[in-house]
């Protein structure tokens, strides 16, 4: 059955737009082909069709229809300012139809063309663009991460620093302790020295008046007797005590053959390698006395925690875990560091420890039936 054309249309116009209403019963958006280029116009509602070689050429890109209401309206915007004299050419056979139909064809593939690659190129740019702001955030991502990793390189080297100089102010210290104990034994040894030289001359004076007075009696004797005695019999020393004090060493070399610095540094080293390869926890023996407190290990996790470095926190947890097994915040945080870093099994292992250590707390802490009431209340 051949289509039915439609006849019954109106239109308006103004100087730079054409307003058609055309009456189609019971057409919706879905049911309805409308089809618009510059010189053609044409709606397939079966069976039902419209067809307008328009009077002139029009704007086919901003120009507009509405579907709805028994009626399609189309807003048609001219390119020429002007008023037309009618809606669709006159005088057209159908050769200039069918080319007016081809052209109108070949025109919207070709637009269908452009816009597809304009669409393209525009998923490009967007996919560039995209890429480009990816790319600056990683960028500024691994800068942070490179300024984290130079300040925390700055504080190692400073306090390295700062333990150098304590320990060349220790030895400069014990040096010079060192040169004020050689400097008192060496005015000791001058003071030996003086007295010795003085009771020689003594000596020699009293066997000089001894060769000049030989006729004098045993009186004169004893009175020089007793002088040499006064003069050669030293005072008793005083009593004192001494205090002394040696310095901790770890190595079993003394201090005056060792290398205090480099034996430091080598312990530095030992320390931070256990640090950074995960080894096993030290001994308590090796551990400052602020690490073997568990409330300063949970706070140093915290902070860790809160600088992202999951794994060293994890390190300040079990240290402390190993100090005092029987406080659950030490087993949650940790839950919280393995769940950070996907570890699901440790996560649970470490929140089923802290349902455990509270389930024996209660049963401890409270009678029988209050604790079995606990446990309801708390879906344990």
């Amino acid at each position: 059955m051949p289509p039915l054309p439609v006849r019954d249309y109106s239109w308006q116009q103004t100087e730079a737009a054409v307003y058609l209403s055309l009456p189609l019963r019971g057409v919706r958006p879905g049911n309805a082909d409308v089809f618009c280029t510059e010189e053609y116009l044409k709606v397939n509602y079966p069976p039902f069709l419209f067809e307008a070689f328009l009077y002139a050429p029009i704007d086919d890109i901003n120009s507009k229809a509405k579907i709805g209401n028994d009626a399609i309206v189309f807003t048609l915007f001219k390119k020429e300012i002007g008023m037309w004299e009618a809606l669709s050419l006159g005088s057209v056979d159908k050769e200039m139809k069918q080319r007016i139909r081809e052209k109108s064809v070949l025109q919207a593939q070709a637009k269908a063309k452009e816009l597809a690659e304009a669409k393209a190129v525009a998923k490009r740019e967007d996919e560039r663009y995209a890429l480009k702001i990816m790319m600056e955030i990683e960028e500024n991502e691994r800068k942070k991460i490179e300024d984290l990793k130079e300040n925390e390189r700055e504080k190692a080297n400073k306090a390295l620093e700062a333990w150098k100089e304590q320990q060349n102010s220790a030895a400069a210290e014990e040096e010079k302790i060192q040169r004020e104990i050689k400097m008192c034994q060496q005015k000791k040894q001058i003071e030996k020295d003086r007295k010795k030289s003085k009771d020689k001359m003594a000596i020699n004076q009293i066997k000089s008046m001894k060769s000049k007075n030989a006729t004098k009696g045993s009186s004169a004797k004893t009175i020089f007797s007793e002088t040499l005695k006064d003069d050669c019999v030293p005072a008793p020393r005083s009593i004192g005590n001494i205090k002394i004090q040696f310095t901790p060493r770890v190595f079993p070399t003394a201090l005056r053959e060792s290398q205090v610095a480099q034996e430091e540094e080598w312990l530095h080293k030992q320390a931070e390698a256990r640090r950074i390869m995960n080894e096993d926890i030290p001994e308590l023996h090796d551990l400052k006395e602020e690490e073997k407190n568990p409330e300063w290990l949970k706070e140093k996790g915290n902070k860790l925690f809160g600088m992202e470095n999951y794994l060293a926190a994890i390190n300040a947890y079990n240290l402390a875990i190993q100090l005092n097994n029987k406080i659950p915040s030490l087993y949650l945080n940790r839950a919280a560091c393995h769940l950070k870093l996907k570890n699901l099994h440790k996560t649970i292992e470490d929140s089923s420890k802290v349902y455990r250590i509270m389930k024996q707390h209660l049963r401890l802490t409270h009678p029988t039936k209050l604790y079995e009431k606990m446990l309801r209340r708390f879906g344990i």
